[in-house]
């Protein structure tokens, strides 16, 4: 049995890890931690965990790292460097929701948040945690950077035709689309009811974060340094992220290679399904799940290659995420606790 707490366990990603853990035939709960609602039950913040039982407490490191096996950070960038660095200098396996351990240069972390890293020393010692590309690494892992949810959903989506050299690396955009939750719980007039409810509006543009941790895995992917353009969009829905990406084609493909292409990169991949040439993803299709669809149409015309991929931005772009990353470094199988349709209603 796995003993884990969750620091920034009353956020929506938080409270999502709360959600799956909770059900998770390998895990004990032993601490959730929050600074703002410490003493209150869980329950009396998201009150469909009344019965639960669970206790909000204030942070104390010596206490997690005594009574937990591995811990879940899900604070904002930045806050929780020195608590992570702590924990994983007293052997405790951290897996970090923000994307202070996601990259491998601390130059482009630090150009794109604006934020000096406390610890960037750490870096080379985590490993970015996404399973379909990294999964030998994760394997005992002890400090993992787990991905963004619009990272999540783009990379994936391109990762195979990137890999394979069927399309030209610098004629890449990605238009993505989130759900609300995506920019978490913390109120601000923006995202008010009235001001998105009927509207959907870019945001970003051109200098949104999870660009340059798109650019890093396809770069790796590709051999070679990779730019491309990255346009987020915000949906009047509560969770769920569909993601467009355009590229032109270095090669003739049809769709039947296409789809030989795809399934064979992500053979040994439990959570990726790629839909048949004709069908296109949903986000009704995964959200509730921890899986991604992809889906593809060569345009022959244009010569170039359209992607689209879903995922819920909670689950596969965040909670669920981080489950399959301690599932494979505590050595469970790893769709252990993750290995549920969506909701499709």
């Amino acid at each position: 049995m796995i003993n884990v707490s969750i620091i920034g366990a009353t956020g929506y990603a938080g409270a999502e890890l709360v959600r799956l853990l909770s059900s998770h035939p390998g895990v004990k709960i032993r601490h959730l931690v929050s600074h703002s609602q410490a003493g209150k039950e869980f329950a009396d913040i998201y009150p469909n965990f009344a019965g639960s039982h669970l206790t909000l407490d204030a942070l104390d490191t010596a206490m997690l790292a005594q009574d937990s096996d591995c811990i879940f950070t899900s604070l904002p960038h930045g806050t929780g460097d020195n608590v992570i660095a702590q924990l994983f200098a007293a052997g405790k396996t951290v897996i970090d929701l923000s994307g202070d351990y996601r990259y491998n240069d601390v130059s482009v972390y630090e150009q794109w948040y604006g934020v000096k890293h406390a610890h960037p020393e750490l870096l080379c010692k985590s490993v970015y945690g996404l399973p379909e590309l990294h999964r030998n690494d994760i394997m005992g892992a002890h400090l993992i950077g787990n991905p963004g949810c619009y990272t999540t959903c783009s990379i994936l989506a391109l990762a195979p035709a990137v890999k394979s050299g069927i399309i030209d690396n610098k004629s890449i955009i990605i238009d993505a689309k989130s759900g609300s939750t995506g920019a978490g719980r913390s109120v601000s007039q923006s995202m008010h009811f009235c001001e998105v409810n009927e509207s959907v509006k870019a945001y970003k543009v051109a200098v949104h974060r999870h660009t340059s941790e798109i650019e890093q895995e396809l770069s790796l992917l590709a051999g070679a340094d990779i730019a491309l353009s990255f346009t987020p969009h915000l949906l009047p829905i509560n969770r769920g992220i569909l993601a467009t990406s355009y590229a032109n084609l270095a090669q003739d493909i049809d769709s039947d290679a296409l789809y030989g292409l795809y399934t064979d990169f992500y053979k040994d991949s439990p959570f990726v399904h790629i839909c048949k040439p004709g069908t296109l993803p949903e986000i009704k299709h995964v959200v509730g799940s921890n899986y991604i669809h992809i889906g593809f149409v060569p345009d022959k015309r244009l010569g170039r290659l359209v992607l689209v991929s879903c995922i819920d931005n909670l689950i596969k772009g965040a909670a669920g995420q981080a489950i399959e990353n301690m599932n494979l470094s505590f050595g469970l199988e790893e769709k252990t606790g993750l290995d549920f349709p969506a909701w499709y209603l």
